[in-house]
């Protein structure tokens, strides 16, 4: 049976769903963040997940467990965002020798649950939040929007839809991605050193020491193949913010475009698929020892809207006033 249900975790109110075999904890309060994600069948947790986490201790590092939805994502170089109709000046909250904005604020508000429902085919929840003048950020960016989360949970997985629209009179910077934080290892009992991934990617963006794009396009070295092939490790190794342009790639002789995390002991894999409105994978492990890797699909390159480059290649772009857009991901096990 299909169930959603409102409940305690921790101190942290949140939404259960059950569906499928799968289960999924949504916490509106962190951002709408789905704190854990868990195919109960086959024994594979898909999220960095402590079950001993409390709100305090969630929101103090929000980008680094679940599934967090960031707006606006990554860095913009000493603050500084450029629209095609004003100059925004963000605070800088990543400090030297970086000093640039990173990661904007959407990931760390409390957000509104429209419903949860479950019928005989799935179970569901719709959140929302209203950026205006009462959120402290709109001393930044001046852009009243809208921003909706649907999460549906069924036999195949999880489902989720992300929604901006602007609420505003100006053009608002779209520039999205999830810092999507895959549990290592995925699969229970099994060992890091076990694990694969398979990403489609293109040219890698070279960045600088302070984690921009240097505007230089790379062609793919043999570390960087090891993605394309399925056979790179994506732990026990230090993987620090490697940013790609993403392709399509087959699997099951069908289209792909996501992402593949495996257990080539076990067979179990995590297929991580996107919208086409993700246009890069950035690759980051924290270091590679402490328990998860992140596959983070952006629409936009770092710095994307303040660099000298066609928006065609950097994935940036605006909504006009009253235009919504939404982007799609999907997360399921093959075994």
């Amino acid at each position: 049976m299909n169930t959603t249900q409102m409940m305690q975790w921790g101190n942290m109110p949140c939404v259960r769903l059950n569906a499928g075999g799968y289960t999924a904890l949504i916490a509106p309060d962190l951002g709408s963040n789905v704190i854990r994600l868990r195919d109960e069948t086959n024994g594979v947790e898909f999220f960095r997940f402590k079950d001993t986490n409390t709100y305090d201790e969630l929101i103090h590092s929000a980008e680094v467990w679940g599934l967090p939805t960031l707006y606006l994502p990554n860095r913009f170089a000493d603050g500084v965002l450029k629209t095609s109709d004003a100059v925004y000046h963000l605070p800088v909250n990543e400090s030297a020798p970086y000093n640039n904005h990173i990661h904007g604020f959407l990931h760390k508000r409390p957000h509104t649950i429209v419903e949860h429902k479950a019928d005989e085919n799935s179970a569901w929840c719709k959140t929302e939040y209203l950026f205006d003048e009462r959120d402290p950020f709109f001393e930044y960016l001046p852009i009243r929007f809208k921003a909706e989360f649907c999460f549906t949970l069924s036999a195949d997985g999880l489902q989720y839809e992300f929604t901006l629209t602007n609420l505003s009179d100006k053009q608002m910077p779209i520039s999205v991605a999830t810092h999507t934080t895959i549990n290592s290892p995925f699969v229970e009992g099994a060992k890091e050193i076990d694990e694969r991934v398979t990403v489609p990617i293109g040219k890698r963006c070279l960045l600088n020491e302070r984690c921009l794009p240097t505007l230089e396009m790379a062609e793919l070295d043999v570390p960087d193949f090891e993605y394309r092939s399925g056979n790179r490790c994506p732990v026990l190794q230090n993987i620090d913010n490697e940013m790609y342009f993403a392709e399509h790639m087959l699997f099951n002789d069908e289209d792909y475009y996501g992402i593949i995390a495996e257990d080539i002991e076990s067979g179990k894999k995590i297929c991580y698929t996107v919208g086409e409105e993700y246009k890069f994978w950035i690759m980051w492990n924290d270091k590679g020892f402490n328990g998860y890797f992140c596959p983070e699909p952006m629409s936009a390159m770092i710095d994307a809207p303040n660099l000298d480059l066609p928006a065609d290649l950097t994935g940036y772009r605006e909504l006009a006033p009253n235009e919504s857009t939404t982007f799609h991901q999907h997360f399921r096990t093959v075994v």
